[in-house]
């Protein structure tokens, strides 16, 4: 076991995005209120204050934006210490830099009206808002480490998961097919060792850490091969179809999305018919999101305890794909006329891009 502690980053959201920047004018826009609020009844107009002060702020946080878009990659590889104080330096200065550009302005201006807009006490002015951004900067970077250790713990306790579901196949598959494998050996020995190799490559990827993400051909091959070997003991007992036509194959995924829920499908759905089922392997794909069904018969009048395996398999999944893709993904359950399906629904990519 690696008991190497983590090596800590300093972590910047992208402010490249859209969501960030819409995060940034609200921000702003909710501290420009709190100092109208405060400032009244000094002012003699709180419209016009709230007015100045919005579009005072609104200038530093969207060129802090730009800035720090810019050169997210340039402090990412400094050390934490470090790129924390560049970071703070740099949009402490971009305050400074607005404020004594917006100073100026308001100097070269007559109209009365507009006046009000524009502060009138010079070093006061610079002090007040160097201090405001420090505090603001603060606790923004505060705020985003936090936020993103508490995104690596989760992250961290889903891979946990991952490994107690990759080490959970079960003890009865295993003895099984260690059976049917002996038995075949006597009867047809070629056959006896296609199923070892199967069985080989089916532990070499639910035990292996080297990748999280693989392509879905890997991963649909992989629930193959754990057809293959069941069906050496179900036989005819076992029949899968395979619909899945019409999802490109190069998307990426989390490993271990489909195997788990085709052997629960097996488990919940065929041993316990004693004429065995089909179970239905579907995909379908309209140009942004991927769809994957698995679906089973189940017995009749049988309700599946939500804390079976197929519970624990579905949480595990439900929580990497919320990971993968928050807000995105899906996992939906439906049972009706004897039918169990589990439907995930997740964004198509070919390259993952770390969060």
């Amino acid at each position: 076991m690696n008991n190497t502690p983590r090596a800590r980053h300093f972590h910047l959201p992208d402010f490249c995005t859209a969501g960030s920047t819409l995060a940034v004018v609200l921000i702003v826009e909710l501290v420009a209120i709190l100092l109208t609020v405060a400032r009244q009844p000094l002012q003699l107009n709180f419209w016009i204050d709230l007015s100045g002060n919005s579009l005072f702020m609104l200038w530093q946080g969207l060129i802090c934006s730009a800035v720090l878009c810019r050169s997210k990659s340039w402090l990412t590889e400094k050390s934490v210490a470090h790129a924390y104080a560049l970071t703070l330096t740099l949009m402490v200065v971009i305050a400074l830099i607005v404020a004594e550009s917006i100073y100026q302005v308001g100097q070269l201006m007559s109209m009365s009206l507009l006046d009000q807009l524009f502060p009138t006490q010079h070093s006061i002015f610079l002090l007040r808002t160097g201090a405001i951004a420090f505090i603001v900067s603060s606790l923004a970077l505060r705020y985003f480490h936090i936020s993103a250790e508490w995104r690596s713990s989760v992250e961290l306790e889903a891979q946990a998961r991952i490994r107690a579901l990759q080490a959970r196949i079960r003890p009865h598959f295993l003895f099984n097919s260690m059976n049917t494998i002996a038995s075949l050996t006597r009867s047809d020995p070629a056959r006896a060792e296609e199923a070892v190799e199967d069985l080989a490559d089916l532990f070499r990827a639910n035990l292996s850490e080297a990748r999280s993400w693989i392509t879905l051909k890997e991963e649909l091959e992989i629930a193959r091969i754990y057809q293959r070997i069941e069906a050496l003991r179900l036989g005819e007992r076992l029949k899968v179809e395979w619909k899945i036509h019409d999802v490109p194959m190069r998307a990426l995924v989390p490993s271990l999305l489909v195997q788990p829920l085709l052997e629960n499908a097996v488990y919940h759905g065929i041993e316990p018919l004693s004429e065995g089922g089909t179970i239905t392997v579907s995909g379908d794909f309209d140009g942004q999101l991927i769809k994957l069904s698995i679906s089973n018969p189940l017995p009749e009048k049988s309700i599946l305890p939500r804390h079976t395996g197929h519970g624990i398999a579905l949480d595990n999944i439900r929580q990497r794909l919320q990971l993968a893709w928050p807000g995105q993904a899906t996992v939906e359950l439906q049972q009706h006329a004897g039918i169990y399906q589990v439907i995930m629904r997740f964004p198509y990519q070919e390259q993952h891009v770390a969060n």
